[in-house]
């Protein structure tokens, strides 16, 4: 995990790899869980009896947007970003889902620092994403998660 204190600090990664976060496995309950929560309860992801006969992947799937919504958690075991008076999710950007997460499987991130700029003492950092899957040559998704920080 790297440690970033403050906007050189930050900087300093301009162009390389930030790192790759522990292995989540996605689960029948995580999906069903996150379903719920989003009022998305489409079949694929949590009817397994039915994804078992009729998907093309002979299982459930996890929402798309459940993959995103793991950026956070991911996000920390990366980076500790210190001296914080406040983070803001800034924006998401040319998210491209590219394979589609079977239930069971493990996914985790990989962060490179597309960009940063200071913008008026306010760093606003763009890092590169793309969520691998276990045993697949293709990641889940890639594209970029805008964050702004508002160091002491």
């Amino acid at each position: 995990m790297i440690v970033i204190r403050n906007y050189e600090e930050f900087e300093s990664y301009l162009g390389q790899e930030l790192g790759i976060s522990g292995w989540h496995t996605i689960t029948q309950q995580q999906i069903s869980q996150f379903a719920e929560a989003t009022i998305d309860h489409q079949w694929i992801h949590t009817d397994p009896e039915r994804a078992k006969t009729e998907s093309p992947f002979n299982a459930t799937i996890a929402h798309g947007y459940l993959t995103v919504s793991l950026l956070p958690y991911f996000w920390h075991q990366i980076a500790d970003v210190q001296n914080l008076k406040m983070q803001i999710n800034y924006s998401i950007d040319n998210i491209r889902f590219a394979q589609a997460v079977v239930v069971d499987s493990r996914v985790r991130l990989k962060a490179t620092l597309a960009a940063i700029v200071n913008l008026r003492g306010i760093t606003k950092a763009t890092i590169g994403v793309e969520m691998e899957i276990e045993g697949y040559k293709k990641p889940a998704y890639t594209g970029a998660v805008v964050f702004l920080y508002h160091f002491n």
